[in-house]
């Protein structure tokens, strides 16, 4: 009961993650956690470290101050060069460890936020969530980490964050990478409309059993490695959490933010040298089960939607994974790798 008691009370990012490590350090989790022994996360992952040290900014937004947690990730050796990875709508900024170690040993500054909503940064009691303010609040990073250029790259629901980063400002980004972005297509022209309300009566029923059900269907073609583990209980875990309903509230506005937000429309404004990395196998779209089977049928096509997306970005590269799903850079991380340092060092 203490530890949840902390976890209540505790104010986001305003503790130092020293202080925050020496008060959970005795609940810290292992990195092999199964559904038999899953720990309760604290409401910004407070028991659960990092690859990297973690920063915070303070942003003043509507009327609420709140904590936005980053990694910034320095190289050895600098090659002049920094990369932004922006994280998908069901993780947060750790799962890019192994690219960021990757980038930094070629000599990339690394810069990694947890969006507000998501990770180590603040969960807001209530917040119009828009694309517009994330590719703010990212540029408030930026800033403080005293960045004018950068290369954007951002996976699943962090491909919608950075293509509206580069559509806000494109004289920043040097090159534009999207893997396996979601917002390829406009899932309202099928979907009916959802209110958060509707999003979150079904958040508040997740737990391990459903999460790994979705994760394995929607980014794992049905198949299930020990390597998703880790990614699946830090979500896992914060449905055990006494604070999981402020969570899944802003999983539902962050729902309502992607589905009555959609990108696919813009992108013949982006001028910026841009790589698309799809998985193959990737059938991702939001609501459908809330449609019928010869409507979901039709959605998530990320072959024939990646395609779509190249001929709307003027000089675009696509490259196709075969045999992967949505999270390449988890589930087939040398090929992912090989793709995107190929098209980093043109």
């Amino acid at each position: 009961m203490k530890k949840f008691l902390f976890w209540g009370l505790m104010v986001c990012g305003l503790m130092t993650d020293r202080a925050v490590a020496g008060a959970v350090a005795a609940i810290k989790p292992s990195r092999q956690m199964t559904v038999d022994t899953l720990t309760p996360m604290g409401l910004c992952l407070e028991n659960y470290s990092y690859a990297y040290p973690v920063k915070y900014i303070t942003l003043n937004i509507q009327h609420q101050t709140l904590k936005m947690a980053y990694m910034d990730v320095q190289p050895e050796h600098p090659n002049g060069h920094t990369i932004m990875l922006l994280h998908g709508k069901n993780f947060n900024g750790a799962y890019w460890g192994n690219t960021a170690k990757m980038l930094a040993g070629k000599g990339y500054r690394v810069i990694v936020p947890d969006q507000i909503g998501f990770g180590k940064s603040s969960k807001p009691d209530q917040l119009q969530y828009t694309f517009q303010l994330l590719a703010r609040n990212t540029k408030a990073v930026s800033d403080s980490a005293g960045v004018s250029s950068v290369i954007v790259l951002g996976h699943s629901m962090g491909g919608m964050v950075a293509t509206r980063f580069t559509l806000m400002y494109p004289s920043m980004v040097e090159k534009f990478i999207l893997e396996d972005p979601i917002g390829l297509e406009d899932w309202k022209l099928k979907v009916p409309y959802q209110s958060a309300d509707d999003w979150y009566k079904r958040e508040i029923k997740q737990d391990y059993a459903s999460l790994k059900k979705y994760e394995m269907e929607s980014y794992y073609h049905g198949t299930w490695s020990p390597a998703y583990d880790e990614w699946l209980n830090v979500q896992a875990g914060w449905t055990l959490s006494p604070e999981y309903s402020r969570i899944a509230w802003n999983s539902a506005l962050t729902y309502d933010m992607i589905f009555t937000q959609p990108v696919c429309y813009e992108f013949s404004q982006i001028k910026t040298p841009t790589l698309l990395i799809i998985g193959e196998l990737d059938r991702t779209a939001l609501g459908k089960n809330l449609v019928p089977d010869s409507v979901a049928k039709t959605m998530g096509n990320y072959p024939a939607l990646g395609k779509a997306a190249q001929e709307k970005i003027a000089g675009s590269k696509l490259v196709l994974l075969q045999g992967v799903g949505h999270v390449p850079h988890v589930e087939s991380f040398s090929r992912y790798a090989d793709v995107l340092l190929s098209f980093l060092n043109q």
